[in-house]
């Protein structure tokens, strides 16, 4: 994993919100500070309302960082990510990040990355395919939802879907998907599995990656008011390495950890 070194709080400006299901948007923001700095995997907090409601920022993942600019993949499930999805292009809020730790970079041995998601941990994939594309790696994504509505595949290419009720791809989980392709796509030469998405979900990815000798990153989801370590709303326990567990804040030490962390 790598760390960020460079942190702002910029003034950034909405040049454009589109729609990509009925409850989730891709915000792009003009902050060249921010996009400059940002790695896969990394993290904004954003301040959705010049006022003090909401009081906390918001946390995103950097969906994707160029030309000066960032995208946020924001689905509505509260009044600050409703707020968000509703201001106004032109309108200027402040952003802090690039916040957090990111995902490897591709330079190791690897041939192929799979990258899996669920639900809003899509969300950094398509910033982390780009990085592998530019590596010369190749990239799969797969992709898993409660149903074909739920699926969310922005700007993401090689996509193979599973959903729980079976409306699309493979009938059960994401890992059931992995499960039901990774003979085939190791074949083609070394791996390394890339995830994020609901806890339950990665748990499962990274026992599945322990069980069948498989690298594996993930970012974890969880409330991050401050982006520093000061709320300590974003703990999670992790694997202690030399035995027994841990507490790490995902702000400081994550999102981004070894899949064989995950308890």
């Amino acid at each position: 994993m790598h760390e960020t070194s460079t942190i702002a709080d910029s003034r950034a400006t909405i040049t454009t919100s589109r729609r990509i299901s009925p409850d989730t948007s891709v915000i792009t923001l003009a902050c060249p500070e921010i996009a400059g700095a940002a790695r896969p995997g990394n993290f904004v907090n954003v301040r959705v309302s010049s006022s003090t409601q909401p009081l906390l920022r918001r946390p995103f993942s950097i969906h994707n960082a160029e030309n000066g600019q960032i995208e946020l993949m924001v689905k509505e499930i509260g009044c600050g990510t409703e707020l968000f999805c509703r201001t106004e292009p032109g309108t200027e809020l402040m952003v802090l990040g690039p916040l957090g730790n990111s995902f490897s970079e591709p330079s190791g041995t690897f041939s192929t990355a799979v990258l899996v998601s669920g639900g809003i941990g899509t969300a950094p994939m398509r910033f982390l395919e780009k990085a592998m594309t530019a590596a010369g790696k190749k990239s799969i994504n797969l992709i898993g939802g409660r149903s074909q509505k739920e699926l969310l595949s922005d700007n993401l290419s090689n996509c193979r879907f599973s959903t729980d009720d079976g409306s699309c791809g493979v009938k059960g989980t994401v890992v059931d998907l992995l499960d039901a392709e990774i003979s085939a796509i190791a074949a083609e030469g070394r791996v390394k599995i890339f995830g994020c998405g609901p806890t339950p979900m990665l748990k499962a990815l990274a026992s599945y990656c322990r069980q069948h000798s498989l690298a594996c990153e993930v970012s974890l989801e969880s409330v991050m008011g401050c982006g520093f370590g000061i709320c300590y709303g974003c703990s999670v326990e992790i694997a202690n390495p030399e035995g027994g567990t841990r507490t790490i804040l995902l702000c400081r030490e994550g999102p981004v950890i070894d899949g064989a962390l995950m308890v």
